[in-house]
């Protein structure tokens, strides 16, 4: 863990994490990474469901659970039982920010909507993220990064011409992007209520976070009624070659000409700078007239090379390439681990070190830290009702007798 003592950005700021998964508690965690105490409410049977996602510990609870609950306090608080509605109210007054992603109406229906919360807390801040958004003909329908995928067009996109869609990437890919963009929200708010002392609440809908990375997709069909189709591991809409090509041992590279002057570099590196000169490819305008024939003479050169040799001798011109990495690559590439994109956290309760990513972005005076990773069901539930709410072990003890938490 980073041993850097300087104060955090958001040191003295209070989150309250009541949502599940990924999306709102991505935001969540962001905001813990750099100072927010974030108190990580659950419900006392089960807790979130992301400690059952992925690869289980021996502690029960799941690496991804590890990884992506970190800095997080665990209170257990059934919110469907009276006594657990006033407790949660009684934190949100003590607290800066809630996040949020049950479905539209839920919290409404227990009493602890926007319109009660922002009565108890005039300078909440309130991230309420779900699959539709909290308005429109949609707005109940459940949602998923899937399902967000799907609707706001990348997976319409992702896979080979004419071919079966696939998912793009990480399944969960829109929960992250959904997570960055509530805690831009959750940042602007609370330079807002600095200025007026007035919060407010963010809604932010998985779809629209993936819809919102479009490209020039919205006008091209605005003004052409032009509708993109997938490309496969090539895109021949903007530049030629920009794709995917393998290699001599079986490994796969990523090349990108996105100028004529980067095409010319790639010639070079390719032992064919003729091939640059305006009479054949050198400009971007016959390129993609021809992607076919430069994409096959691409592919034949980097069929005839190992992945290792495609990369220096591109490297050595200052073409753009890269290999495509597996999460093995990853582990072993030197960039990574200049950058620190990998940390080793212990975990005492399992005795074994994890090791998950690193933070991002990478502030200068006031870089982010990690100080525990996913914590156990209720772990901190004692301690922050006493700090927080000033309970006593009686009171806290006739709350478990009641299964309030």
């Amino acid at each position: 863990m980073d041993g850097n003592a300087s104060p955090l950005p958001l040191a003295g700021i209070r989150v309250i994490d009541a949502a599940t998964v990924v999306a709102a508690p991505f935001c969540a965690t962001l905001l813990g990474e750099f100072g927010a105490d974030v108190l990580k409410v659950e419900h006392p049977v089960g807790g979130d469901a992301l400690r059952r996602f992925g690869t289980p510990t021996a502690r029960g609870d799941t690496l991804t659970w590890l990884s992506e609950s970190r800095n997080k306090r665990s209170v257990t608080l059934n919110l469907q039982h009276p006594e657990g509605a006033q407790l949660f109210k009684d934190l949100v007054a003590k607290a800066d920010v809630l996040c949020e992603n049950f479905r539209p109406g839920t919290l409404e229906k227990w009493g602890l909507g926007w319109d009660v919360l922002s009565q108890i807390n005039p300078g909440l801040i309130m991230l309420r993220v779900t699959g539709y958004g909290q308005t429109g003909p949609y707005k109940d329908r459940p949602g998923f990064a899937r399902i967000a995928h799907a609707v706001g067009g990348i997976s319409y996109l992702a896979g080979m011409p004419k071919g079966t869609p696939v998912t793009p990437g990480s399944t969960t890919l829109g929960d992250y992007m959904t997570g960055l963009y509530g805690c831009i929200g959750v940042l602007l708010a609370l330079h807002y209520r600095e200025k007026t002392g007035r919060g407010q609440y963010i809604d932010a809908a998985l779809y629209e976070s993936v819809f919102r990375c479009s490209d020039e997709l919205v006008p091209a069909y605005g003004m052409y009624k032009k509708v993109r189709e997938r490309h496969g591991p090539h895109h021949n809409d903007f530049a030629c070659p920009h794709g995917h090509f393998q290699t001599k041992d079986g490994k796969w590279v990523a090349i990108s000409c996105a100028t004529d002057k980067l095409f010319a570099r790639l010639a070079k590196a390719m032992g064919r700078p003729e091939l640059a000169s305006s009479s054949i490819y050198g400009e971007q305008k016959i390129r993609l007239e021809h992607a076919n024939d430069v994409n096959e003479i691409v592919r034949d050169w980097c069929s005839s090379l190992t992945r290792a040799e495609v990369l220096e001798r591109c490297n050595a011109t200052a073409t753009p390439a890269a290999p495509l990495n597996d999460i093995a690559d990853i582990f072993g590439n030197r960039q990574v681990h200049a950058r620190r994109n990998l940390i080793a956290v212990d975990v005492e309760d399992l005795g074994e070190t994890i090791i998950v990513p690193n933070i991002v972005p990478k502030l200068s005076e006031t870089p982010g830290r990690i100080r525990s990773l996913g914590p156990r069901l209720g772990e901190h539930t004692d301690e922050v009702l006493k700090e927080v709410l000033g309970m006593s072990d009686d009171q806290i003890g006739e709350l478990r007798a009641k299964r309030v938490i």
